[in-house]
């Protein structure tokens, strides 16, 4: 194994112990590492990040971006080891990647995808995805939390579900509605008529009584969605990960209706979401009428204060 190869994995293994995960990067990283050795490079330059970050040429700008993102931490890293590392400046390609604009269901689309589930086949594999998208409306849960719950994560007599390691390695505690409670109930009754006495691997299951992917995840919630006649609104288009934008926004608006200090209380749906700060929640706070509306009223009623 090369230098930088044992450098690349120390640098992998030192960023996860901070508790980050390093899926794709890892992956990025390592080719990165094989684009050296092939070209005999025994040092990080600006030239070679170029060469490796633009493969392939037909790729899309932003994927450019992305892989040269990557080289850039890792050749940072390495200069404090070997001062003759070049670090590859920001701006030297395109823009990183745009954010996508969420697509906010109405409780109407909800419903609907909800029952375009329930019209799936064989009866297990509907009530599965129309929990699981309930679930994730209505506790702004990542997708990857939701289908690793295990079953005794899910506490039944307390409302209580635990999310173990989740991003940046962190367990935490989701309460859940009186609803929430008894719909993941009836789930998991139905679902144990079918696997009974612990044989299922999750708390949501396939049909064959494995963890659900993501992939499978993903690509049934399209046709779905397509089924319940959702439709992309310019630029967005409905994704699984826009529950957690909806939840977030929805929070929000409900305590500017009721008066809450909203700056004070958002700590508290940072927390929720498992996020480590109150500035990865503002990601998902995107400014619809109501809520600018809302807000601008209650900056007006400061200022009339004063």
């Amino acid at each position: 194994m090369s230098r930088l190869a044992l450098l690349a994995e120390e640098y992998v293994q030192t960023r996860r112990a901070l508790g980050y995960k390093l899926t794709s990067q890892a992956r990025i990283l390592a080719g990165f590492v094989r684009y050296l050795d092939d070209i005999g490079a025994t040092r990080i330059t600006v030239e070679t990040a170029l060469g490796f970050a633009t493969q392939p040429a037909e790729a899309h700008p932003i994927w450019w971006t992305r892989r040269l993102s990557v080289v850039r931490g890792f050749a940072t890293y390495a200069q404090a080891i070997d001062p003759t590392t070049e670090v590859p400046p920001t701006g030297l390609l395109a823009r990183g990647v745009p954010r996508a604009v969420p697509y906010l269901y109405t409780p109407s689309e909800i419903a609907s995808v909800m029952a375009a589930a329930r019209a799936l086949r064989p009866p297990l594999h509907a009530t599965t995805y129309e929990t699981l998208i309930g679930l994730l409306a209505v506790t702004g849960m990542r997708v990857g939390e939701a289908i690793a719950l295990g079953c005794d994560d899910v506490d039944i007599d307390h409302g209580l579900l635990t999310v173990h390691a989740g991003k940046f390695g962190r367990d935490r505690l989701v309460p859940v509605h009186a609803s929430t409670v008894d719909a993941l109930q009836r789930y998991a009754q139905r679902r144990d008529t079918r696997w009974p006495a612990g044989q299922a691997e999750t708390f949501f299951v396939s049909t064959v009584g494995t963890r659900l992917t993501y992939n499978s995840v993903r690509e049934i919630f399209a046709k779905l969605a397509d089924r319940a006649g959702l439709a992309a609104r310019g630029r967005c288009r409905p994704r699984l990960h826009d529950f957690r934008h909806r939840f977030a926004v929805e929070t929000l608006l409900g305590w500017y209706r009721c008066g809450d200090d909203v700056a004070a209380r958002l700590p508290l749906l940072s927390t929720f979401l498992g996020h480590v700060k109150p500035t990865s929640t503002y990601w998902y706070l995107s400014a619809t009428p109501e809520l600018l509306a809302l807000a601008a009223g209650r900056l007006e009623h400061r200022e009339v204060a004063r």
